[in-house]
């Protein structure tokens, strides 16, 4: 089974159980070698297999012992390149148009005033 978001948490933690059950029984170990290796109790590996919630740094012994830490790299990159910010980068960088140069005007502008303001000269 692949994992989705459309799975519950209890559907997750009985695949990842199976999963790792899977690993272990490829490898030819018994509940209590694995335990063993990991450096946890029977019942950790127990409940892990059984798909039920066990402490993160039960699960990192375990993945480790079965060689399969690295494999969170790929589950959990460090970042994630999302397209719409790449996009987003890309069009900040690039000129959309340019602007027209403007000559100096030749005869100062004429002061802007209220109509009710007397104008000079008045």
């Amino acid at each position: 089974m692949r994992l989705s978001d459309a799975h519950t948490d209890a559907a997750v933690l009985a695949e990842l159980g199976g999963r790792i059950a899977h690993h272990r029984l490829q490898r030819n170990w018994t509940q209590a070698d694995l335990a063993r290796e990991a450096g946890l109790g029977q019942a950790t590996v127990q409940r892990v297999e059984n798909g039920r919630s066990v402490q993160m740094t039960s699960m990192v012994r375990l993945l480790r012992t079965l060689g399969l830490l690295e494999a969170l790299d790929a589950a959990i990159p460090e970042s994630v390149r999302l397209p719409i910010a790449e996009l987003e980068r890309e069009q900040r960088r690039t000129r959309r148009r340019a602007r027209a140069r403007r000559e100096p005007t030749q005869e100062p502008r004429e002061r802007w005033t209220w109509d009710d303001e007397p104008r000079a000269g008045q």
